[in-house]
C-alpha cells in the first residue's frame, strides 16, 4: 500500500481511508476469526474496527505501520469482547487455512494460543500470522526488542508444553 494514501487517510481524506481499509480488511477479518471462531462476529468486528480506526486515525503516527496498528485494534477489540461476553464460542465450519495444516491441527493450535496471556497472544498473532518484525513491534508496542523476544520465547515454550512437543523431543 502506498504511504501517500495512508497519509491522506490519517489527515482526513475519507476516500483514502476506505482504500486503506479495503487493503487490510482480510487481515482484520482473519485475526478476528482466529480469536472469535465465528464468521458473523468476525464480520461485526471488521465493522467495529473500521469505525474505531476512523475515529482514531489521527493517532497513527507512522503510516508504514498501518497494518500492524489495525491488527492491534482488532486484537484488543476481540479480547475485550471475549471478556465482556464470558462465553464459550461455538466453532463453526471454517475453511481450513492451508498454512496451518488440516482442521484438527488448526483447532488444537488455536486452543493452545488462546490459553496464553493476552500480551503473549497478541505477540504470537502479530509475529507469526502477520509477519511483523521485532523492530516494528518494538516501535508500535513501545517496548525493547529484547523484551519482546523474551516474551515470545516464553509464549512459544508454553505453546510447546501445551501441544506436548517437549515430550516428543525428549523421547527422540
Amino acid at each position: 500500500m502506498e504511504i501517500a494514501i495512508i497519509e491522506k487517510a490519517i489527515s482526513g481524506d475519507d476516500e483514502a481511508f476506505l482504500v486503506m481499509m479495503g487493503t487490510y480488511k482480510n487481515d482484520i477479518y482473519k485475526t478476528a476469526l482466529a480469536f472469535l471462531k465465528n464468521k458473523e462476529e468476525a464480520l461485526e468486528t471488521l465493522q467495529e474496527v473500521t469505525v474505531r480506526a476512523y475515529q482514531k486515525r489521527h493517532q497513527l503516527r507512522k503510516p508504514k505501520y498501518a497494518k500492524t496498528w489495525l491488527v492491534r485494534i482488532t486484537i484488543h477489540y476481540c479480547q475485550d469482547l471475549c471478556k465482556q461476553k464470558k462465553r464459550v464460542y461455538v466453532r463453526e465450519e471454517v475453511e481450513p487455512d492451508q498454512a496451518l495444516g488440516d482442521e484438527t491441527d488448526r483447532i488444537v493450535l488455536e486452543e493452545a494460543i488462546s490459553a496464553l496471556q493476552p500480551k503473549e497472544q497478541e505477540l504470537v498473532y502479530l509475529k507469526y500470522f502477520h509477519g511483523i518484525t521485532f523492530r516494528e513491534l518494538s516501535v508500535l508496542m513501545k517496548e525493547k526488542e529484547s523484551t519482546l523476544k523474551t516474551r515470545l520465547y516464553t509464549a512459544l515454550a508454553k505453546l510447546k508444553r501445551e501441544l506436548g512437543e517437549e515430550e516428543h523431543h525428549e523421547k527422540a
